[in-house]
């Protein structure tokens, strides 16, 4: 395996005897690429994540790691007022001695990876005091200076604005375009996993699944299935470019009926 690869294989995971959450479950993930997990809640999205992680140990299979791994939380509040900066140092921790205080070096480094997702000048304001998609690039700047090769991110655009939506799947992208870093996320947006990701797995029942490239497993065929819902997959126009994307088919309402029959 090389630096940032990531694979696993017959993964399966039972909280009880014969009660399997999912079996049988395989993937992989090279330096560079994104993964993402998509399945209906229950489906065991947060099981597998932990395995994933390395903090739950599964009922059978393997997972293969090649390198420091990083965790990206969904969004969460903190009880203490720390400043954006206290939160980036965190991610020293591996760095700094049990009873040990930062260094310049790791303060710097902290520095650094804000002013890399953009947020420089915001360093010493309370980190409870920022918007939503604030304090999620200060979480990413803090799997940053973890200096990890591989980052798992837990829903990442959860709770947030299409605006600040759009800033996390952009900073996903640019962490393994430019970055060269191996990300793994999960999401309830088909649309979000098809804009970023390489690669897809997902959780269709127990031992049933689909894993590979985003076009292969990504089908309105699959997603059908996964969610119950028909879903198309539609082409438009940005910046002079044909791009694709895919939508689910909500069925209308009787006030969404009334109004195009009024036209």
């Amino acid at each position: 395996m090389n630096l940032g690869d990531f694979s696993f294989g017959n993964l399966g995971h039972a909280y009880l005897p014969d009660k399997w959450i999912f079996r049988n479950y395989g993937g992989e993930v090279s330096r560079g690429q994104i993964l993402s997990l998509l399945g209906p809640n229950g489906s065991g999205k947060t099981t597998l994540l932990k395995i994933l992680l390395g903090a739950l140990k599964p009922t059978e299979g393997t997972v293969k790691v090649n390198g420091q791994v990083a965790f990206v939380p969904q969004l969460f509040q903190v009880a203490f007022d720390y400043t954006a900066l206290d939160m980036v140092l965190m991610g020293r921790a591996k760095n700094i001695g049990l009873f040990s205080q930062p260094t310049k070096e790791d303060e710097e480094a902290s520095l650094r990876a804000l002013e890399q997702v953009g947020l420089a000048e915001m360093a010493h304001r309370p980190f409870h005091e920022m918007s939503g998609g604030q304090r999620q690039l200060i979480i990413f700047a803090r799997a940053l200076v973890a200096e990890a090769d591989i980052l798992i991110l837990d829903e990442p655009t959860s709770a947030l604005d299409l605006k600040n939506q759009n800033a996390i799947l952009e900073w996903i992208d640019r962490l393994a375009r430019q970055k060269n870093l191996t990300v793994i996320f999960s999401t309830h947006h088909p649309h979000h996993a098809y804009a970023v990701a390489d690669r897809a797995l997902l959780m269709l029942g127990e031992s049933n699944y689909a894993a590979g490239a985003v076009n292969d497993v990504l089908t309105e065929s699959n997603l059908s299935k996964l969610y119950e819902l028909p879903f198309r997959r539609v082409c438009y126009e940005y910046k002079s470019q044909s791009v694709e994307t895919l939508i689910p088919v909500l069925r209308p309402t009787k006030t969404a009926l009334a109004s195009a029959e009024s036209y």
